[in-house]
């Protein structure tokens, strides 16, 4: 946010996010490295590494389980996405 003091507008940047951004910020605050998280998913590292550059979409199957492995919520996962 920043104010514009010549006219006094309030500012509000929107930061837009992928789900890849999200899911890659949230493994990693959990401390996990993508070996170990596709250890837990019972994937590969380079899936992991797809799902967080986008290149490809999680199943819902999968969505579930990353949600279970970082105790995390639908809502965090996806929070500010881009529509």
């Amino acid at each position: 946010m920043y104010v514009n003091t010549a006219t006094r507008i309030l500012v509000y940047k929107v930061v837009m996010k992928t789900f890849g951004q999200n899911l890659k910020a949230i493994r990693t605050q959990s401390g996990l490295s993508q070996k170990a998280f596709a250890e837990q998913m019972k994937t590969t590292q380079q899936r992991v590494s797809e799902w967080e550059t986008d290149k490809v979409e999680p199943t819902l199957t999968n969505i579930i389980k990353i949600l279970s492995v970082l105790d995390t919520t639908f809502e965090e996962l996806t929070e500010d996405i881009e529509k």
